[in-house]
């Protein structure tokens, strides 16, 4: 039982097809894993190894954070950065197999640091979903003059194409800051009109890029707590949880539960 169990406040429990919270995982230690685990596990979906940071750890330590979201009912995933440079050096086969190896279940399929034609991405999609992962492509670039040639039209295009593809899950580009990319202007506050337009998608396979605040804010408001948000720090997941039950003020009273 939780303590003031009494106030109550209605959420899907696990394992969630909607309301996906997607951590990011800059590099925890094993400890403070443990620990957030241990307060805030039941609210995370995913945890995506940031960037290539699970390149740059002892593999022991790796397979046992693996094992410790595993068994919290918790999604880990490589950052599609690493997918990318593995690519880049023609090294996709040998990504997989250590992935698999190493225990992750679900791969992110990027190309925000790179240029990959619409084929070989459909077919790299179709390819990790046969190898039994759970597929996240993003959508978007990382650098802001790049992301910002592509139009609304490009980005319901390419979402329509991930999600014929086999995409499990699409994510909406916005990176660990949340400013000037994607649906996010150079202050970080959302982009209504283009919201709108990507929302006509399938929105149960949409995952937006939110690190902000502000922007987690609008996008419960709008779409509801059960709207699916990524890239939140592992210190903003409870605070995050909050919010989607309406035990905050910037939500409370303001949503229907």
């Amino acid at each position: 039982m939780k303590a003031f169990d009494f106030i109550g406040s209605y959420r899907i429990p696990k394992p969630r097809k909607i309301g996906i919270t997607m951590m990011l995982d800059k590099g925890l230690g094993l400890n403070a894993l443990n620990d957030l685990m241990e307060v805030s596990g039941e609210y995370i979906d995913f945890a995506k190894f940031g960037w290539c940071t699970s390149a740059l750890h002892n593999r022991d330590l790796v397979k046992d954070k693996i094992d410790t979201y595993l068994s919290y009912d918790v999604a880990p995933y490589p950052g599609g950065t690493l997918f990318e440079v593995a690519y880049m050096k023609n090294k996709f086969q040998e990504f997989l197999d250590e992935a698999d190896k190493l225990g992750f279940t679900a791969i992110e399929i990027s190309d925000g640091s790179t240029i990959i034609s619409p084929e070989e991405r459909r077919n790299i999609i179709s390819e990790t979903k046969d190898r039994g992962f759970t597929v996240i492509s993003e959508v978007g670039k990382k650098n802001p003059k790049d992301d910002c040639k592509l139009d609304t039209e490009d980005r319901v295009k390419l979402i329509n194409s991930d999600i014929n593809a086999g995409s499990d899950r699409i994510l909406i580009e916005a990176r660990e800051g949340g400013k000037g990319i994607g649906i996010y202007d150079e202050c970080g506050n959302v982009k209504e009109d283009e919201v709108e337009i990507l929302a006509k998608t399938d929105m149960e396979k949409i995952i937006w890029e939110a690190p902000l605040k502000n922007q987690q804010t609008y996008l419960i408001l709008k779409f509801g707590p059960n709207v699916n948000l990524g890239n939140i720090a592992p210190d903003e997941v409870t605070a995050l949880e909050t919010m989607r039950r309406g035990l905050r003020g910037d939500t409370l009273g303001k949503l229907d539960l």
